[in-house]
């Protein structure tokens, strides 16, 4: 949610016409993230987001944006895409893919206690029953195959333990993607990426989940596990806060239970999460586009989270 492309309020008030949605008044870009440009919109009409997508294709974005879409009509919280007049909801804005979707109410809760865990646990079940009759199908693209690309372009940068730490934990995951408990796992369309500033909540009241652009179909647990280790955690050690993480965990299981092989499968899908995102830290950190308005995560955050998962085993999921 860096600004890499520039959109200005005249640039807006020429694009905005066919949507429908009354003459555009203010734009103000969204500084947190690093993937694409947000911005914050004011119309007529309303307020909406406007997104340009920096890396996604317009052959890729049908099934974010249609995801939202589905899960919408289906009771999950999400935003809502706008179409314009001929029912299109990509639509070029300077040479890049762009779109507009309405805005959650409420603001994102940084310091979770166990009823926003549990709210999250619940939404989050709900969402993934809802989509497991979406027609579209396409991989986590920040899944094991990207896993193995980019391990051996960020591995030059860490230091010896941080070398070896990526080589065990890449070596255990491939070991684990091949195993019968692996493939038992149920899956479907997936969030990917459920972090705290990616829910909104009005009070104790969850608004909804937004930011779907690294969606796709994994494992519905790979997709709790990203969110635990998030949501239930001491940000400053990596460690799990147990109520946080038991009020999460049986909140989901309420809505859809968990499997046997979720169960033995829970403790390295929470080191599959953490993996995931000291990689794509690693790479942003060291390997930075250039952003208007770019700030880099910190990946020594998600190393210590996965040096935790390795020594300290997790709650049961039930």
């Amino acid at each position: 949610m860096a600004v890499f492309t520039p959109v200005t309020l005249d640039d807006l008030i020429q694009w905005i016409p066919p949507f429908s949605l009354g003459k555009a008044l203010a734009i103000r870009g969204i500084s947190s993230g690093i993937e694409n440009s947000n911005f914050f919109i004011d119309t007529e009409r309303g307020e909406y987001v406007l997104t340009v997508f920096e890396n996604l294709s317009f052959e890729q974005l049908p099934f974010y944006l249609e995801l939202m879409r589905h899960l919408a009509q289906r009771g999950v919280l999400v935003p809502a895409p706008i179409a314009n007049q001929q029912d299109q909801i990509i639509n070029p804005l300077h040479g890049k893919p762009a779109a507009i979707v309405t805005k959650l109410e409420g603001d994102c809760q940084m310091a979770p206690a166990p009823v926003h865990c549990a709210a999250v646990g619940a939404m989050l079940a709900k969402m993934h029953l809802a989509a497991q009759d979406f027609s579209i199908r396409q991989p986590n693209l920040r899944g094991l195959p990207w896993w193995r690309e980019t391990a051996p372009v960020v591995r030059p940068y860490l230091p010896a333990d941080g070398q070896q730490l990526l080589r065990d934990e890449m070596a255990f995951q491939e070991a684990f993607a091949a195993s019968d408990t692996y493939r038992q796992l149920p899956n479907g369309p997936v969030h990917a990426d459920l972090f705290r500033n990616n829910v909104m909540f009005n009070g104790n009241q969850l608004s909804g989940f937004f930011d779907f652009y690294f969606a796709g179909c994994d494992t519905w647990l790979f997709d709790l596990a990203v969110t635990v280790n998030d949501w239930c955690i001491d940000l400053a050690t990596g460690k799990l806060d147990i109520a946080r993480v038991r009020a999460m965990l049986d909140a989901y299981h309420a809505v859809r239970p968990f499997s046997v092989a979720e169960q033995a499968a829970w403790q390295p899908m929470l080191r599959a999460g953490a993996l995931r995102f000291w990689l794509s830290r690693l790479y942003d950190f060291y390997l930075p586009r250039a952003a208007e308005m770019l700030t880099p995560h910190d990946p020594g955050h998600f190393e210590r989270i996965l040096r935790q998962r390795v020594a300290h085993p997790a709650p049961n999921l039930y």
